[in-house]
């Protein structure tokens, strides 16, 4: 993101591939001059009309051949998304046809869009916030539709606003105490328990944002749910039940899985990643030796574990080593098999794991999966209470921290007696935070990070 202001972008703005409309977008003081040169109207008016779909032919101005038909939609700064003067061109969605026009019109004197450079320009132009062009980006890459609310309301400010005022209200708790200190004679001193009530409010709001990073990722980045157990428990048999699909291979053979397999679904609005894998016990390959030691990183990182057991057999030792080995990670115990004859101690297999959820399935015949799928939501996604805003990135979480790191210090300065302007001094500490959190204070390699995520033409 080094490039000048002063060029004239260019870029498709519509997802690659065929469609039936595609955009071609122009952004920069020569947006207009450079549009018109590769693209005439058919019906010219004195002058463009400002956000008025014109009809006209894409043509090369070199040979004046017309490539196709659509519309030219002029923005005039600072009435744009940008903030400069953009032009969409609208066209037939082949992408032959769009790249024609971005190639076009790099000859006319536009520069190709780096990713997410449409974004950058409405934030630098102070169109955007750090946090709404974070939201931008999320709604555009939404995996489901109440991630999507959350990322429009953020788009449109709300998640900024609480900010704004978490800040309006340091500010003003700073300028109360630094006037009851500089004039000590005015009517203005404010007590030390008005201080502390303050802090506590701020403190509270920020802690429930950061406990929200939780559900935010599960939304935004889905959860990691790992299918585990021995050989032959019907582990991909169950993969492809969830799934609906034959997604995995199936045979009565053991150690069929020799590397894992990853796939999505959507459960109650939540995207979980499942995971199926080796089945633990001894290898008889090498490559399944291999599989299986990928499987236990895989399972170790999970946000979350299904642990298959095959109720039509005894419980074994490899059941209760895997128990034990995995104890401490979230779980579901999955007593598979159930159309047939139930031979597990199931009550001894409970009692090493007490408080762990089970379900009984038949991943064959489909009893109880739907079941499987609520308890997976009840028990891997986070269940917290209704909040006005919800944190999406890890970003926003560490610095949401920062901020409320630095009131709770103040907090306890305040509480060991500690004097006004040294609490205020702590307390001014998360200024900086905020700052970086908005995007009002620029770190170029933050900014970099960020506007990479996006897609060109964005």
């Amino acid at each position: 993101m080094n490039q000048t202001l002063e060029d004239t972008i260019i870029a498709v703005s519509t997802p690659a591939g065929h469609g039936g409309i595609g955009i071609v977008r122009l952004s920069g003081a020569e947006a207009l001059a450079i549009a018109s040169k590769i693209f005439s109207v058919k019906e010219p008016e004195p002058a463009i009309p400002a956000r008025k779909m014109c009809f006209g032919y894409l043509l090369d101005d070199l040979t004046k051949e017309t490539l196709d038909a659509g519309y030219l939609c002029y923005f005039p700064s600072p009435h744009s998304y940008t903030r400069e003067d953009v032009v969409e061109i609208h066209l037939h969605g082949s992408p032959v046809l769009l790249n024609e026009a971005v190639r076009l019109g790099i000859r006319a004197g536009a520069r190709l869009a780096h990713p997410g450079e449409f974004t950058f320009r409405a934030y630098l132009h102070g169109r955007t916030d750090i946090i709404q062009a974070e939201a931008i980006n999320d709604l555009i890459r939404a995996c489901s539709l109440d991630q999507a609310r959350i990322s429009f309301k953020q788009m449109e400010g709300s998640l900024s606003g609480k900010i704004a005022r978490i800040r309006g209200k340091i500010v003003e708790l700073l300028t109360l105490v630094e006037t009851s200190l500089e004039f000590p004679d005015e009517d203005q001193e404010i007590t030390p328990g008005q201080v502390r009530s303050v802090l506590l409010e701020l403190i509270g709001d920020l802690g429930n944002l950061v406990r929200s990073y939780e559900q935010g990722r599960a939304l935004l980045e889905g959860l990691t749910v790992a299918i585990l157990g021995k050989t032959n428990v019907g582990k991909s048999t169950l993969f492809n039940a969830l799934l609906e699909e034959e997604r995995a291979i199936v045979t009565p053979y053991p150690g069929t899985t020799r590397d894992f397999l990853r796939e999505n679904i959507q459960l109650d609005g939540v995207l979980m990643k499942l995971v199926d894998m080796a089945g633990f016990g001894r290898a008889s390959h090498p490559v399944e030796e291999e599989g299986i030691a990928r499987g236990q990183q895989l399972a170790e990182k999970a946000d979350g574990l299904l642990v298959v057991l095959d109720s039509s057999r005894e419980e074994s030792q490899e059941d209760f080593l895997l128990l034990e080995k995995f104890c401490h990670k979230k779980k579901l115990l999955v007593f598979n098999k159930s159309d047939l004859k139930s031979v597990i101690n199931r009550q001894k297999i409970l009692d090493s794991c007490p408080g762990t959820s089970w379900v009984e399935v038949s991943a064959l015949t489909g009893k109880n999966l739907d079941r499987l799928k609520r308890m997976m939501h009840e028990t891997f996604a986070p269940q917290l209470e209704k909040q006005e805003e919800i944190i999406l990135h890890q970003r926003q979480k560490i610095l949401v921290e920062t901020i409320k790191n630095n009131l709770e210090n103040g907090l306890r300065l305040l509480d060991e007696g500690a004097g006004e302007e040294l609490v205020a001094e702590a307390v001014r500490e998360a200024l900086p935070a905020i700052g970086q959190l908005t995007g009002e204070i620029k770190n170029q390699e933050v900014l970099n990070q960020i506007f990479s995520r996006f897609c060109i033409g964005k």
